[in-house]
Formats: structure tokens, C-alpha cells, sequence
């Protein structure tokens, strides 16, 4: 029985991989983070230098070493500079019955998306072969294959599948890929491709003439085998190493390389193991084999064989052209073999001398450990490499060319000034994303999407990137084309033809200074944690904050390694810094309201807070200003307090008209509250008075929603005056429980009204809740027919389409009210549908756009959202309206510190908050019976928000700048910049004690009896 549950899901990113994989044209990156799967997208915005995250990191070096950061070199960008910034927007996450050990892209035949499939290998020898499936938004599993037979059992003592080192690699074209497990076992899958003999069936046009189709007798009779496979792939087949090469006794490790016609690979391998100890006698036991296979007859040929080689390597990096060949990595040394098995090495400290006999240019004053470091080319057609060592630095690996032929290489430390340290650990994988950028996933601090740039006359750029990009967001082909464009002016990299007619160059990049490295964005990373402990938060006396009974419990655990170490702080819970209250007798619900008044000086800011006070009976609403003078009651206006009960307040015309909605009309008045209209309910020809139960507001739309089930929409002329939309008979027939405006400025749901639109109020779609519990959408200024309908919405199925309908008796939601608002941060926003019952729960959908088969249009469905936690709210909790029973409606908050949010009423408020990188996610506000919570925007709280405490105060608050919500927890991070091993509570003094280390320079002392420790 399981009897744990992950607190929250990993963070640590073991495995990356970049691909086409939502479309052809598509820039994706894979992520592996053990058992958790994510998909992200790449999109490049503006952003100002003096908010990107490297100046806190620099911050933090300058305060842990002693320094202040260089931000002035040439090349390097200035503070207040706004620049492309490339960030990471999650697309989906899948949590895996197992953990990765690789993973590998590859090109089949027909995919349902276009793009390539990915391989997904996990602990226990099983292979996945994945594609993206467009009509489910989702991943779709085409094949498994497992490869624990018996049989693949060697001797009884060697180590089981589980127990070896297991890991997969893909041919560059496509055609197979490798799975390496157990001791020496590998399994080759091959691919259909294009023109290839496995699809073609040996058939030359030049030789056989005219291929005549099969008649039905002969595909009736011919063999499954013979049939044109439907399956991407092709018969795999497990062979042992030995099979292929007799000196592969003890493989160390194998990849696939590039230009070869055949699928070819290389591996290191060693026929007897060594050690520091036994160098003496067993000294360069490592060979190099370079083999290549035949798919068809399912054979190997073994194209060259180095041996002698330094017994430490335990690495082969395949290289693209223009350089060709592979990087041997190992501890103390770097050696580049050729196609025709040159050999060029490096030595990178004063170990490589005493451990090897092999042929090495000394660069022993590098100092570098190379032991789990992660290198990766610098662009496709860039002949320079990066490394990244096991402690977080940088260093450029560069080639001398004669003219097809590597002559020589040498590295080169990258300095602290030029983003030399701007990894705090060591990397676990990297991955190219993009022209000048590029993935490094890390297990031991926050994986970060890595930029470069090379030294130029930064004002020649301007132009091209900030003149030329007025908009805060950018579309990412236009910003990898200028980068290419800048690349190919600037760059200086060197294409294989010109490398091939160049008789003696280096590579564009021999100066040490050349690139200038910063972090783009980041992925939090929580581990490893190796010590935590439970405690209460400190109460802080100068801004009081929220706090319930438990408000106060956090877990403090140590993260990370090396410079990226700390400790991180885990709650429930928000804690807002409360920075003003006022009291307000007898306040139920209110409002905050930024009208365009004359005296008005910063454009945005609330000016005015309107409150609800009372029953419905004896209700009383209360104008007040939120002038910096302090929080005042507006006197000698039309708004009159006495008027009834406030249900709702909005503003239309830029701001010009503010809207106050009560049950039986809706008044209208000016920035400086003169009363301007009185719209009434009453029905003109039957004479009814229907009362109004709920309202949205979209400028310059107001829907309402009525106790008699019907839906009215009203639209704000130039005047400023009210008018009712004329309605159709789809609107008038149908009984509605909950509607929400949106304007949708980014076409997300691409629906188009019949009849012809000519308005240019943009495009607001109204979302209808039906008695039913239907979905019904209409595109304003459009009443007569809805364009989206789906009836199904009440069965809440993890797909929701128009066609959707159960056949079998299921149980109803009961759905009582509809928000569409959108979710996200400053980076990335988009819409979703949220759903409310009448039990308080809550559902998410996710707006996407399914392809319609045999056509090139696309159809709106929606993808339900997995909820990891639920609110804690219990039917007691409601608000009393006027027809006495209706609960405290959602509120969308659209600008939270750069978020838009959510809330979500209840016994304990709950907002449902999302950053590009992540799901969306509830977090729980602290203060049980809070209320009424809306955003606020003041010089005393920017970007913040107001709610009512248990006590009936108005509280203005802002969420704590320095925590984040990605995992469903709020986290803070406590840099250390040193290893921290160990931390714990002591309770009578309500103190954390924390157990940290660091390296120090150490001299043995003089003694006569060791003469030897004089040389240390």
C-alpha cells in the first residue's frame, strides 16, 4: 500500500531535450524532471536589464564575494536597457510511472502534429515512442517496448537492468535509435524515413523500371512483413556488444555521431579497469570504436579503433559540422577524433600529466575538473563548444582548421565580467533552443535558459531590436531572424563551405573576451534537500500580516549545492504585508474604481473605493476617496448612500462613466460622480421587474444576468449613455444562471459571428452558463445567433467539445456560476473557463485549438485543468444578496505584482495564481472569513489588493515580492553562496540554526618528520 504523497512535484531537471514538437514549425523543449514531464514553448519579450534576474544574482556574487558586479563592458547590456529576453511558457505536464534516464528526438513518417516524436526511456529498460496529438492537446503514445526478457540476463552475478547504467541514444537522421542496458546489452529500434531501404523495399527505378502497384490478390496473399508498415517504426532487435565488436568487454559509454550515410556511432570502452593506484600497471586502457550498422541485415562494420587512449574518459559529444567528428571527455583532459580518427587533446590541469601518456597540449593552468561536466555546441553552424564543469564555470572550446582538418584546439576560461559564474552549480544537461540561446538544466540549482551575444557597437543594434520593437511582446521568428541577422553581421561564425575552402583559420572566436553570457529565465529548483525542519513564522510588529491559527507553520529545508545552496522556506499559505487598514462599520462587500477625473495625475491609479454596507433590507452603499490625503467619504455628489443595495461597480468609457448595478436599475455617473442616467429593469411590455443577480463588465459592454433567468446586454454609446443590445432568438429562449464578458485581443478562441461584424469595440465574447448546464458563447455586438455552443459542459469531461454528449446515465454537476479571466504573469497570460458549484467546488478548462480533420480550420475545444489542491470552503460561507442566498461571486485580478489572478471565496480565500513556467495553482490566502477581495492600485499600495478580515476592517495589502507560487507551496529562497549541510528549530528562542561550510586555504604545518608536506 502507498502510504506517501509528494508534498510537491519535482523541480530538479534531470534530462532536456529541444525539438519540433507541437508542429513542424514549432521551437519546443522537453524537460524530464525524474518522473515529471513538462513541454514548454519559447517566447521572447522586452525586458528592462534593471528587473531581469541576473542583477539580483550579481547581487547576491557581490555580496558573497566581496565585489561589485561589471555591468559596463562593452558588448554587456546597460542598466535600464530594455532587451530580448527569451522565457520559457509551460504547454503541459505529465507525471510518469517511472523515472527517465533519457530522452531522444526522432523524425518519423506521419506524425498527427507534423513535428518530430520523442523517446522517452525510463529506469527499467522501457522505451516510449510519444507524439503530440493537436485534436487532445495532449501527448499520445504510439509505442512501448520493454526489454527485460530473461533471456537478456547474462551471468547470474552480474547486475541486474535496474542496477546498471542504462541510457538511450538517437542517429541525427532519424533512422534508429539505441538503448544501452544491463551490462552489455543493446537494443537497436529502427525508423522509417523518406527513400530509406526499410520503406522503399530495395526498389531502384534506374534498375527495376516503373514500380507497378500490387493487385488485391497479391496484398491478400502476401505476408504482414510485406505490407507497407503502418507503424513508424520497424522490428527492433537486442544484440550484445560483443557481437559487434569482440573488445567491447566493458562499455563506458556510446552516442550516435553526425555525417555519416549509415547510422554510426561511437563508444568508449575499456577490456580492464583502472584506478589512480594502478596506473603504474594499467595505464590508457580506454579504446575509441567507431561503428556503423546495418539495419537491414541487421550487422555492424567497425570503421576505426583507437586505443591507448587516457583511462578516465567517460564521454562521447557528438559534434555537427563545420568541425565533424566527436569530443572525448575526460576528468583531466579533451580529445577531439576526426572522421578519419585524428586525434587532437587538451590537457586541463596538472593531473592529465601524471594519469596519462597520451599526446596533450598543455593548458594544466586551467585548473578545470571535468568530472560531470555538460558540453554542448554553440549554435549549429558555430564551430565553438561550451563547457560547463561540475562547479558551475564556463569555458570556450575552439578549433584550429587547415583546411579539412582539425589542426589543433584549444579552451578558455570565460571571465566573471563576461557570465563566466553565471551558473551557481553544475548542470545536469543542456540543450540549443535557439540561435544564441540555449537550456541548462541543473539538479543542484535552478535551471536557467542561457543567452550569449558577441562584443559589438551595442548602439548599431539598437535598431534592429529596440526601435524596430515598440511592443512589450515579441514574436519570436521576427526576434530569431534579427538574431540572425545580427549573428551573421556580427558573429563572425564560419559555414562548412567556408570552412572547407579556408586553408588556415581558426575559429571566429579566439579571444577570450569574446562572449558575454546572461540568464534569460529560470526554472525553480528546490533541490536536493538534505535537511528540513518544522517551525512557526516570526511575527513581524511593524506590518502586521495575515494570519490564521496555522497561518504562521512553514517547513525550512536546505537546497541546493555549492554556490546555489540555502535555505527555502515552504507554506500553505500567503502571507500578504498588510500596509494600511481602515475601518468601515458594518461593510459586506466594495469596490475600487479608477475614473479619468480632471485632477488626476498618474494614469491606472484607483481613485475612489465604493462599499456595501447592510443587509438588503437596510442597505447602504458609501463613496470614499483613496487620495494620498488618506482614506476620505466622498460628500455633495448625485450618488446617493441610501439608494438600495450595491450588487456590482464598473467603469465604462475609458473610465469616463462609472456603472453602479443594483437589483432593480443600474445608475450611471460622470468621473466625478454626477449622475448622467438611471436605467431601469422594468420589462415594457409585460410589465415585469426582474432583478439583477450578477453583472460583468467589459468596456464598453455590461452583461446582467437576472433572477428570472434571462440575460441582458447593455453598450455604452459616445455620449456615455446606456442602450440594450438587441437580442436574438437563441438569447431569448434560453434560461441562463451565470455569464462572463471577455475581450479576447489575441484571437485565442478564433470564433467569427455569421453575420458581419463592422465595430471597433474589439473582440468581447459573452460566455452564457445555462440553466442546463450548457456553454453558450456569442461574439458582440452579435445577439441573434451564438457561435460556440456545448451542452455537455454540466458532465465536466476532460475534453469538452461541441459534439460532447453522454449516451449513458451520468451524474449532473450542479454549475452555478461562470468566470472566464485570464491567468499568468507578466511573461505569458492567457484565458481560462472557470467553473463554480453548488457545493463551492471548483473547475478549470483550458481554452485550445483543435485541428478539423482534412481541412486547414481549427475548432474550439477545451482541455480540463488537473487540481492538485482543493479550497477549503464550506456552504456556511456565502454572501447574502438580495435574494438572500446567493454566495460571494468569483473576481478576476488582473494585475497582482505583474499577476493576473483569481478569487476564490470560501471559509479560507483561495487565489488561483499561474506563472509562464508553470500550471496554475491554489493558494490558499491565510485569514479564515475574509471577504469581497479586489485589486487596489494606489501610491500607498501599487499593485496590490483590499479584502475585509474577520474584524470588518478594510485591509490594503500586496503579496510578498520575493516568494513564489509555481509548485502550489509559497517558497522563499535564502541564498547562503556556500554549502549548507544542516538546519534545525530551537524552540525557546524561536531561532533557526543553521550548519554551513566552506572552503579555506590550508598549509600543513612544518614538521621534520614529513619533508614531504613542504611540496603540498
Amino acid at each position: 500500500m502507498q502510504c506517501y504523497n509528494e508534498l510537491t512535484a519535482p523541480t530538479a531537471v534531470s534530462h532536456s531535450l529541444s525539438l519540433p514538437f507541437l508542429s513542424a514549425s514549432a521551437n519546443n523543449l522537453v524537460v524530464a524532471k525524474t518522473s515529471l514531464l513538462q513541454i514548454f514553448s519559447l517566447k521572447s519579450v522586452l525586458t528592462d536589464t534593471n528587473a531581469t534576474s541576473e542583477t539580483s544574482r550579481e547581487a547576491h556574487k557581490a555580496n558573497t564575494n566581496g565585489h561589485k558586479p561589471s555591468s559596463a563592458a562593452p558588448g554587456f547590456p546597460q542598466r535600464g536597457e530594455r532587451v530580448p529576453t527569451t522565457k520559457l511558457v509551460l504547454i503541459a505536464q505529465y507525471e510518469l510511472s517511472g523515472v527517465v534516464i533519457s530522452l531522444a528526438r526522432v523524425k518519423i513518417l506521419h506524425s498527427k502534429s507534423g513535428g518530430e516524436a520523442l523517446l522517452v526511456s525510463l529506469r527499467d529498460a522501457k522505451l516510449s515512442l510519444v507524439e503530440w496529438d493537436p485534436e487532445r492537446y495532449s501527448i499520445s503514445t504510439i509505442s512501448i517496448h520493454l526489454y527485460e526478457q530473461e533471456d537478456a540476463q547474462g551471468n547470474p552475478w552480474e547486475p541486474g537492468v535496474e542496477d546498471a547504467v542504462n541510457y538511450l541514444s538517437a542517429d541525427p537522421r532519424s533512422r534508429c535509435a539505441a538503448l544501452k542496458f544491463g551490462v552489455r546489452r543493446l537494443a537497436i529500434l529502427p525508423f522509417y524515413q523518406p527513400g530509406d531501404d526499410l520503406v522503399m523495399d530495395d526498389y531502384d527505378p534506374d534498375i527495376d523500371g516503373e514500380k507497378q502497384e500490387p493487385s488485391p490478390i497479391d496484398r491478400r496473399n502476401s505476408q504482414p512483413d510485406q505490407i507497407q508498415e503502418r507503424t513508424p517504426y520497424g522490428a527492433s532487435f537486442v544484440v550484445s556488444m560483443l557481437a559487434l565488436d569482440p573488445s567491447l568487454l566493458q562499455p563506458i559509454h556510446l552516442a550516435f555521431l553526425y555525417e555519416y550515410q549509415d547510422p554510426t556511432f561511437g563508444i568508449l570502452s575499456t577490456q580492464i579497469a583502472s584506478t589512480m593506484s594502478l596506473l603504474h600497471e594499467r595505464r590508457d586502457t580506454v579504446s575509441f570504436t567507431v561503428i556503423t550498422l546495418d539495419l537491414e541485415q541487421r550487422a555492424s562494420t567497425t570503421l576505426l579503433s583507437i586505443n591507448n587512449l587516457p583511462y578516465d574518459l567517460f564521454q562521447v559529444v557528438p559534434v555537427r559540422l563545420p568541425v565533424a567528428g566527436a569530443i572525448l571527455v575526460g576528468g583531466n583532459e579533451v580529445i577531439h577524433v576526426d572522421q578519419a580518427g585524428k586525434t587532437n587533446g587538451v590537457a586541463v590541469n596538472e593531473f592529465a600529466k601524471i594519469s596519462t601518456s597520451f599526446a596533450l597540449a598543455d593548458q594544466s593552468d586551467l585548473q578545470l575538473r571535468l568530472e560531470g561536466c555538460v558540453i554542448e555546441q554553440l549554435g549549429h553552424d558555430s564551430t565553438d563548444l561550451l563547457i560547463m564543469t561540475s562547479d558551475g564555470e564556463l569555458a570556450i572550446i575552439s578549433f584550429r582548421i587547415d583546411g579539412r582538418s582539425i589542426s589543433g584546439l584549444t579552451i578558455r576560461q570565460v571571465a566573471e565580467e563576461d557570465g563566466g559564474s553565471v551558473l551557481l552549480a553544475g548542470p545536469s544537461c543542456a540543450s540549443l533552443v535557439g540561435r544564441g540561446r540555449m537550456f541548462v538544466g541543473s539538479e543542484d540549482a535552478d535551471s536557467v535558459v542561457l543567452g550569449w551575444s558577441r562584443k559589438v557597437d551595442k548602439m548599431k543594434r539598437q535598431r534592429s531590436i529596440t526601435d524596430m520593437r515598440t511592443s512589450e511582446d515579441l514574436d519570436m521568428s521576427d526576434l530569431e531572424e534579427d538574431m540572425e541577422d545580427d549573428d551573421d553581421l556580427y558573429a563572425g561564425t564560419v559555414s562548412a563551405e567556408q570552412t572547407k575552402e579556408t586553408t588556415s583559420t581558426s575559429a571566429a572566436s579566439d579571444q577570450a573576451d569574446d562572449y558575454r553570457f546572461r540568464a534569460h529565465d529560470h526554472l525553480e529548483n528546490h533541490g536536493p534537500i538534505q535537511s528540513i525542519s518544522l517551525g512557526r513564522t516570526p511575527e513581524v510588529s511593524v506590518n502586521r500580516s495575515i494570519g490564521g491559527r496555522n497561518a504562521d507553520l512553514e517547513l525550512l529545508a536546505t537546497s541546493g549545492r555549492f554556490r546555489a545552496s540555502g535555505l527555502t522556506t515552504f507554506r500553505r499559505q500567503i502571507k500578504p504585508h498588510i500596509l494600511e487598514q481602515h475601518l468601515v462599520p458594518n461593510i459586506a462587500r466594495f469596490w475600487t474604481v479608477s475614473a479619468n477625473t480632471e485632477d488626476k495625475t498618474v494614469e491606472g491609479l484607483d481613485n475612489y473605493l465604493i462599499s456595501s454596507t447592510g443587509s438588503s433590507e437596510e442597505a447602504r452603499s458609501v463613496v470614499y476617496s483613496l487620495a494620498s490625503s488618506g482614506f476620505e467619504e466622498v460628500q455633495d455628489t448625485d450618488f446617493e448612500p441610501d439608494a438600495g443595495l450595491t450588487i456590482d461597480v464598473g467603469t465604462l468609457n475609458n473610465g469616463s462613466r462609472i456603472v453602479q448595478v443594483m437589483p432593480s436599475e443600474l445608475r450611471v455617473f460622470d468621473a466625478d460622480f454626477g449622475l448622467a442616467q438611471i436605467f431601469p429593469m422594468t420589462d415594457e411590455a409585460t410589465g415585469a421587474e426582474p432583478k439583477v443577480v450578477s453583472s460583468s463588465f467589459t468596456d464598453p459592454y455590461v452583461l446582467l444576468v437576472r433572477d428570472d433567468e434571462s440575460a441582458m446586454v447593455l453598450r455604452v454609446d459616445e455620449s456615455g449613455d446606456l442602450d440594450e443590445v438587441e437580442q436574438g432568438d437563441d438569447l431569448r429562449k434560453t434560461g441562463f444562471r451565470s455569464g462572463s464578458l471577455y475581450e479576447d485581443s489575441n484571437d485565442v478562441f478564433r470564433l467569427e459571428s455569421e453575420i458581419e461584424i463592422e465595430d471597433d469595440a474589439g473582440n468581447v465574447l459573452m460566455f452564457l452558463l445555462t440553466v442546463g448546464g450548457g456553454l453558450q458563447i456569442f461574439r458582440l455586438p452579435s445577439l441573434e445567433k451564438c457561435v460556440y455552443k456545448a451542452d455537455g459542459l454540466a458532465f465536466l469531461p476532460p475534453f469538452l467539445t461541441p459534439e460532447f454528449w453522454v449516451r449513458r446515465s451520468q451524474a449532473r454537476e450542479d454549475l452555478t456560476e461562470l468566470l472566464v479571466a485570464e491567468l499568468g504573469d507578466a511573461s505569458q497570460k492567457a484565458p481560462y473557463l472557470i467553473l463554480r458549484s453548488s457545493l463551492n467546488d471548483f473547475v478549470i478548462y483550458q481554452p485550445y485549438q483543435s485541428p478539423v480533420p482534412a481541412t486547414t480550420d481549427t475548432s474550439l475545444h477545451f482541455l480540463k485543468t488537473p487540481m492538485p489542491f482543493s479550497t477549503k470552503t464550506s456552504l456556511s460561507d456565502s454572501y447574502e444578496d438580495n435574494d438572500g442566498s446567493r454566495m460571494e461571486p468569483m473576481r478576476a485580478i488582473h494585475d497582482l505584482i505583474g499577476y493576473s489572478v483569481v478569487y476564490l471565496p470560501g471559509d479560507v480565500p483561495t487565489l488561483v495564481i499561474k506563472s509562464a513556467s508553470s500550471p496554475p495553482q491554489l493558494i490558499n490566502v491565510g485569514e479564515r472569513n475574509a471577504r469581497s477581495f479586489t485589486a487596489v492600485n494606489t501610491n500607498t499600495c501599487e499593485k496590490g489588493f483590499a479584502y475585509i478580515d474577520q474584524s470588518g476592517s478594510v485591509s490594503f495589502a500586496q503579496l510578498p515580492a520575493d516568494c513564489h507560487y509555481h509548485t502550489g507551496w509559497v517558497t522563499r529562497k535564502i541564498p547562503f553562496g556556500e554549502d549548507v549541510h544542516a538546519v534545525d528549530l530551537h524552540e525557546p528562542t524561536a531561532t533557526y540554526v543553521v550548519g554551513v561550510s566552506r572552503k579555506v586555504d590550508f598549509k600543513l604545518p612544518e614538521d621534520e618528520t614529513h619533508p614531504e608536506w613542504a611540496q603540498e
